[in-house]
């Protein structure tokens, strides 16, 4: 359980988690047709997720210089309108440039080299930097050996509308976009603006680095970018180390929102350390990831690497929202990781709802932290649905909570669908020391006979609380828990004190009935068509929802809406789709 620092491209790298192994999870016979049930239910989560508007960039109101580049242009010419355009980035980047000012790159055009803002070009959030193309489509950077675009110890900055392609030694060595802020102190530069790139062919995509005593970026947006075939990942951000005593963040206020990240590969001589991972926010005080795509990753990451990749993920960070995301197909080329979402590392009060993992090599939704220290605390789980995650690794699970010290973990009203792949049987959810203050509550955890349930602890209720879970198996019910491996609901709830409310008995092991609705090899169409409720909310909704407990009634706030934006009235029934009150 390592936390490695990778010193690349002259500044500090990602981190990332060394999992914990466990053993396998013990194996039952498959029932085909509950089997086909479960995979069926994929459906649901295409386009489950209707966007919101957004608020367009600022523009630059006057007062800004234009300047413009052109393959037929001149570099001794002004630059300043397309028939008086430069030729190259070269020139481009001798310019001062002010706030205001615009850089306008040729559509369908290639321009190699790299483009530079440091500390003598300014902007702000009234008359940003901007860095554009011009004309119908994108212009190219192609960059030889370098970055393609560097922002240094500054802010203000937009860059849109363009596509950057590295070569062979930007692939081993430069991020495709670097926002660096190595300045002393705690020194936050504000308004950092990235829309409509696309980014392929460099170590990261796009990386936010901070200095050393905490100083980075406030007020960042990143959307609409595509971040694909880098080696270490799509997009990162990173700091200092992070320290419980006395946290430091580097970054604040970031926004990611409808990027995709996929095949970013890793590195199969990097043993030391993660790589391959698509989203990866690290040091940042509130930050949101919202409406992403994250797949096919770290398929070359090492095979002896000691930490692996994650879809989408976060460290070191705090009051962190991952929502309305898709991650599925990430693998890793090691026994750890490789799963679709995390709260890895020093996460505190932070929040993962209505996402969907599936087809995973490790966890769909994993909370864990290997540092000896309190710093992983209050986070929450909620509104999630896991389909066939833990693909590779049955140590993992559909949902996994594990590692040194986290501490008031909810996880609530999830639904996890898990099937066997072969002789890989992991479970749906997933529980190791040591955890502290944990409750898990109204969740489904439905398998084809793997364990419903696997510990490697007996937890007492003041450990890990369960209460108003569905456990149902179409196969061998089975449950491990503490070393014990239980055959029915009844002995486990009686023996290992779990499932009741003070008199009342909890949970249940029904059958959820979910729909058999045809499903395409390929797997859901994702943000397409409309979602299909019936299908988590069938003919059993009443039985599920009187197995459930009343969230509210404990003082924890369910939230407004369920997985598919259904507004909730009450305490929620059983899962991540409400099913109505109880019959």
């Amino acid at each position: 359980m390592l936390r490695q620092r990778n010193e690349g491209d002259g500044a500090t790298g990602l981190q990332g988690s060394a999992h914990r192994r466990s053993a396998g999870a013990a194996a039952g016979p498959l029932r085909r047709s509950t089997a086909a049930s479960l995979c069926a239910t994929v459906l649901l989560l295409a386009g489950c997720n209707t966007p919101d508007p957004y608020v367009p960039l600022l523009e630059n109101p006057r007062d800004g210089r234009t300047f413009y580049l052109s393959p037929q242009g001149n570099d001794g010419a002004d630059g300043r309108t397309p028939q008086t355009a430069w030729r190259t980035l070269l020139r481009a980047d001798a310019l001062r440039f002010k706030p205001g000012d615009r850089l306008r790159l040729k559509a369908g055009a290639r321009f190699p080299g790299t483009l530079s803002i440091g500390t003598g070009d300014a902007g702000n959030a009234r008359k940003p930097v901007v860095i554009e193309s011009y004309g119908e489509g994108r212009a190219t950077i192609t960059a030889r050996g370098t970055r393609a675009i560097e922002v240094h110890n500054t802010s203000g900055v937009v860059v849109r509308d363009l596509t950057l392609v590295g070569d062979a030694a930007s692939y081993r060595s430069h991020d495709g976009i670097a926002f660096v802020n190595d300045l002393p102190g705690d020194r936050k530069l504000p308004y950092v603006r990235v829309s409509d790139v696309e980014v392929s062919g460099f170590h990261n995509g796009l990386r936010l680095h901070g200095g050393a005593e905490a100083s980075g970026f406030r007020d960042v947006v990143i959307k609409n970018c595509a971040l694909h075939d880098n080696q270490d990942a799509g997009l990162v951000s990173d700091g200092p180390p992070f320290s419980a005593a006395a946290p430091a963040y580097a970054h604040a206020e970031v926004t990611v929102s409808r990027v995709t990240a996929y095949r970013n590969s890793g590195d199969p001589q990097a043993s030391e350390r993660n790589t391959g991972s698509g989203i990866v926010l690290g040091s940042v005080h509130q930050g949101t990831v919202e409406r992403s795509v994250s797949h096919s990753n770290g398929s070359s990451s090492s095979p002896d690497a000691v930490e692996g990749p994650e879809g989408i993920w976060t460290y070191d960070s705090t009051r962190m929202t991952l929502e309305k995301n898709v991650s599925y197909a990430n693998h890793t080329g090691s026994t750890v990781d490789g799963g679709g979402f995390g709260l890895d590392n020093n996460v505190s009060h932070s929040l993962m709802q209505y996402n969907l993992a599936y087809g995973n090599d490790g966890s769909g939704f994993l909370a864990y932290s290997a540092a000896p220290n309190t710093a992983h605390r209050d986070n929450t789980i909620r509104y999630n649905i896991s389909h066939n995650d833990a693909r590779k690794l049955a140590q993992y699970g559909g949902i996994v909570a594990l590692g040194s010290q986290v501490a008031d973990l909810s996880i609530y009203q999830n639904t996890v669908l898990t099937t066997a792949n072969g002789a890989v049987r992991a479970p749906a959810l997933r529980l190791e020391p040591s955890l502290r203050g944990v409750t898990v509550r109204n969740n489904v955890f439905a398998t084809d006979g793997s364990p419903v349930v696997a510990t490697q602890g007996a937890f007492d209720a003041s450990s890990v609380l369960l209460q108003g879970n569905d456990y149902h198996s179409s196969g061998t019910w089975s449950l491990l828990w503490g070393g014990r491996a239980y055959g029915d609901m009844a002995t486990w709830r009686r023996e290992a004190r779990q499932e009741s409310l003070g008199a009342q008995v909890t949970g249940t092991d029904r059958d959820p009935c979910l729909a058999q609705v045809p499903v395409s090899a390929a797997g859901p169409a994702l943000r397409g068509g409309e979602p299909v409720r019936g299908a988590l909310a069938g003919r059993c909704a009443g039985t599920l929802a009187a197995a459930a407990v009343d969230l509210r009634a404990m003082g924890v706030d369910p939230g407004r809406m369920d997985y598919f934006g259904a507004p909730l009235s009450g305490s929620p029934g059983v899962g991540a789709v409400e099913t109505g009150p109880p019959a």
